[in-house]
């Protein structure tokens, strides 16, 4: 066996569950000894869920580029770490291995220590999806500097709140990025989030697309330039930085309920163990195996499954600069197909979005080599699982259901790929060390009775090791997010049912939080983008099922003077309009598919706006819309209903 804690029956599963729940710090305790530290911890757990409080390996010190890099040189030096498949098929890829990977990240390191980054800096990290972003990555954690990667599809305005919320002193970005048929002008973007900022000192760009951009004197040097002063000095080695089990190792923003996206902070050593234990379990990786996750590194996804988890296991991963439909939708077979891919974890919207291209662009491909295929980001409905199991896998691939969240750092429901059943649809088991919960409105616990199937919402009652730990600059908002709704419980913001095998399938979010593409956006936050457009009144978000996406953004706009717009042929114009101003504000990801002008929104005398109303409507359902006497003016739904689009 390739890893003394990997599980190889459900035999040996139901055991680790049982130790794991009977005695978590016994438990974990084991599976840590497996890791480079350069001092063992004095306590394994310390936690209360009311302040909210968690501390592992409390005492212990640590570098997760040590585990990641250097513990591999001797027996991995030669075997390729990341394998890099550019934008354009017809480019050169480029393999990086353990050693030139660990070469690399440590004169990166250098390069961030020259520039002024010290232990405990926020460096924010805007770069499309070339090994460049992974070597960043790791050259902060080298260093203790805290990376805060935003994804590059993000605009100016939610790059510029990121900065102010880390307070980032330090920005690497590339000159552009290529994205399918797309050319991204990453560091121009950069220069408009810039404006007004009084803390970034320096900006360091990467070249990729060879875009004109302009370098601001004392604040941007070129990566290029840096790296060959560190080069030419012969530097190819850096001392890890000595971190303590709990120091932070990066933040990543994620949509909330309100307007403004709140930093998820993860530490050093609990996160590297359980992505690392989740990475080995749930894929049931083998050495020498090729590991391709779709994600995008701006995502928990890359960070926890392209980087820490594959890297800390001693994996090869596969980093996928491009889409999956271009230059044709044949493009994840040809890359299955060219390098012989073990195992593929992607998106069932890229699925569903690959299956309105019928069986033509997988003829001819070889996809014989794949092991194990996976989803992440939102329960795959069943369909887009037949379809995933027959045709890519040839029903000779177990599907690993994924379920987790940016807050939980690795995959805590899942079955274990061929070694825990599998049932389309559901997530299935949680993983050792979850302690899994349904509740009812009020947080009590919801009993199993003989073979029901129980709905409620989902809560965790102990910590595993890689639970946020805080929201950056705001421990309050970590609280009241997370640990407030129900007592001494994590409320997971999902709801979900539990059949009689113990089985979850999630039921989707039960707060104002969509899953678009499996990435969450916050309603509130669409809404306050709306509203930003000059003729924008009011507005109200809801999710709405779509073919590919999963869930649609259907926005209903209240526009000053008249609500007719479309009778005088402006209302596209206006529409066009208000997606710009959406995608200046978020970024495209944030665009409503569906705007529909209203006069009023069904609010209550206190002006609450009903949403339950507007979903239901948005879904279709015009008949079964519940009490509506209560509304401040009931005639206005039936004008809504009357003008669905």
């Amino acid at each position: 066996m390739s890893y003394p804690y990997q599980i190889k029956s459900f035999e040996a599963y139901q055991e680790a569950y049982q130790k794991s729940i009977q005695d978590p710090e016994a438990f974990w305790s084991a599976i840590a000894e497996h890791f480079t530290w350069k001092k063992k911890w004095d306590k394994v757990l310390e936690w209360n869920f009311t302040e909210p409080k968690v501390e592992w390996f409390k005492g212990g010190k640590l570098n997760i580029t040590e585990n990641c890099l250097d513990r591999h040189l001797a027996t991995k030096g030669n075997h390729p770490a990341i394998i890099w498949e550019p934008n354009a098929p017809d480019e050169n890829h480029r393999i990086l291995t353990y050693k030139k990977l660990h070469e690399k990240v440590c004169q990166f390191a250098h390069l961030l220590k020259n520039n002024g980054v010290k232990k405990g800096d926020r460096v924010c990290i805007y770069m499309g999806m070339i090994p460049e972003l992974a070597i960043a990555v790791l050259a902060c954690a080298r260093i203790g500097a805290i990376h805060s990667v935003v994804f590059g599809g993000f605009s100016a305005q939610s790059i510029a709140d990121r900065l102010e919320d880390a307070k980032a002193e330090f920005i690497v970005t590339c000159d552009g990025a290529y994205r399918g048929a797309k050319d991204i002008p990453l560091k121009s973007v950069i220069d408009d989030a810039l404006i007004g900022n009084k803390t970034v000192k320096r900006v360091i760009v990467a070249t990729r697309t060879r875009t004109p951009v302009s370098m601001i004197k004392g604040r941007d040097v070129c990566w290029e330039d840096e790296m060959k002063q560190v080069e030419e000095k012969g530097i190819t080695f850096i001392e890890a930085e000595a971190m303590d089990a709990e120091d932070p190792l990066f933040i990543l923003y994620t949509s909330g309920s309100t307007g403004k996206p709140k930093g998820v902070v993860h530490t050093v050593a609990g996160y590297m163990i359980y992505t690392n234990y989740t990475f080995v379990n749930v894929f049931q990786y083998e050495p020498g195996q090729v590991h391709f996750c779709t994600a995008d590194i701006g995502w928990i996804t890359g960070h926890s499954y392209i980087v820490y988890g594959p890297l800390s296991a001693g994996a090869t991963s596969l980093l996928f600069e491009g889409v999956p439909t271009w230059p044709d939708a044949g493009r994840f077979w040809d890359i299955v197909d060219k390098y012989k891919v073990n195992i593929l974890y992607t998106a069932p919207t890229a699925i569903r979005s690959l299956m309105g291209f019928g069986l033509g662009p997988l003829q001819g491909k070889n996809l014989s080599s794949l092991k194990v295929l996976g989803t992440v980001g939102e329960p795959i409905n069943e369909e887009a699982w037949h379809w995933y199991d027959e045709h890519v896998g040839k029903k000779k691939c177990p599907i690993v259901d994924t379920w987790w969240q940016t807050e939980t750092g690795g995959c805590l429901i899942s079955n274990l790929a061929g070694i825990t059943p599998a049932k389309p649809g559901w997530a299935t088991l949680p993983m050792p060390g979850l302690q899994m919960v349904l509740v009812d409105e009020n947080g009590k616990e919801i009993i199993q009775e003989g073979e029901e199937t129980i709905s409620g919402n989902l809560c965790i009652k102990a910590p595993w090791p890689s639970i946020l730990r805080t929201t950056y600059g705001d421990h309050e908002r970590c609280r009241t997010n997370y640990f407030a709704t129900y007592k001494n419980m994590y409320f997971t913001g999902d709801g979900a049912l539990k059949n009689k095998d113990g089985f979850f399938r999630i039921t989707g979010r039960v707060d104002d939080v969509l899953n678009v593409s499996g990435h969450r956006i916050g309603t509130a936050e669409v809404e306050n983008a709306i509203n930003m457009h000059a003729g924008v009144v009011e507005s109200a978000v809801v999710g709405y099922p779509h073919d590919i996406k999963g869930q649609g953004i259907y926005a209903y706009v209240i526009y000053q003077g008249s609500h007719t717009q479309d009778t005088h042929g402006t209302g596209d114009l206006v529409r066009k309009d208000i997606l710009q101003t959406v995608t200046r504000i978020i970024g495209a990801i944030a665009k409503p598919d569906k705007i529909q002008f209203v006069s009023g929104l069904p609010k209550t005398r206190s002006g609450k706006i009903m949403r339950r109303i507007l979903r239901k409507i948005a879904e279709g359902e015009t008949e079964n819309l519940g009490d509506t006497s209560t509304l401040l003016d009931p005639g206005v739904v039936d004008e809504i209903k009357n003008g669905r689009l």
